[in-house]
């Protein structure tokens, strides 16, 4: 039998399926959300949000991955990958950034670091334009 979650690490921590999270939630650990989480994340390893995750947060981690639905911003200290069956609404901070061709990205993308040092709070929407996949 397959693992369900074997789009991150065997290591990491896993908020299934069935599970809500709501408030601020930190962790030091590789993280992959598979539930709903509302809030903000404040993450010092790998964060994946996997393909039935939804987050309604602002994410700040060192690697962000999402195969899932975000709304809100994502600061990553060394990148941001948008899979194909991602879709994320809001502004990506990171000095790298893959937006794989299918994902559906509506935002902004800062590579140079001038505001990706700020510490992202609760979650605010965002109205920017819209941009479909291939972005890189």
């Amino acid at each position: 039998m397959s693992n369900p979650y074997n789009s991150a690490t065997e290591r990491a921590s896993v908020l299934g399926p069935t599970l809500y999270f709501k408030g601020d939630l930190t962790a030091e650990e590789d993280l992959l959300i598979q539930g709903r989480v509302e809030g903000s994340i404040t993450h010092t390893q790998r964060l994946t949000v996997g393909p039935q995750g939804t987050v309604k947060a602002n994410i700040k981690a060192q690697l962000i991955i999402v195969e899932g639905t975000v709304e809100g911003d994502l600061h990553a200290e060394k990148s941001v990958f948008v899979k194909d069956s991602a879709k994320v609404c809001g502004n990506i901070f990171s000095p790298t950034v893959s937006i794989t061709e299918g994902a559906n990205f509506s935002g902004s993308i800062d590579m140079d670091g001038k505001k990706a040092a700020q510490q992202p709070g609760k979650f605010e929407p965002v109205r920017p334009t819209k941009a479909a996949g291939g972005v890189a």
